[in-house]
């Protein structure tokens, strides 16, 4: 991936819409094809890696950690490890990212409503 240059009017504007646009800055914390997916698969339980791993069986090992991590990183998961043998990790939503379930369910609801399948 190339790098963008500080003084990139493309970049400017990026930074200047999620400042200005409520909307674009949620789409940026929670969009792509697999956050919405780990973050509904994550409302109101925690799970395993492995059982998040089977709930969204098409996402690689690579894509699920790179999301988690990322998730995390925003403050919308907390992932712990569990001393136990053998260890595990748990990932479940933080009170920020449980902020969100609303939403989901909501953006679920009209998916469903909507879509002509």
């Amino acid at each position: 991936m190339t790098a963008v240059k500080e003084s990139s009017t493309n970049r400017e504007n990026k930074l200047l819409i999620k400042e200005v646009c409520p909307v674009t800055f949620t789409l940026q914390k929670i969009g792509g094809r697999w956050k919405p997916l780990i973050l509904y698969n994550l409302r109101g339980v925690t799970l395993r890696y492995g059982q998040l791993r089977k709930a969204i069986p098409n996402i690689t090992e690579k894509m699920l950690i790179q999301q988690l991590r990322e998730l995390e990183a925003d403050g919308l998961v907390t992932r712990e490890i569990k001393p136990v043998v053998p260890p595990h990790v748990e990932y479940s939503l933080t009170p920020l990212g449980d902020s969100l379930s609303p939403l989901l369910n909501e953006m679920a609801e009209w998916g469903l409503k909507n879509n002509p399948q």
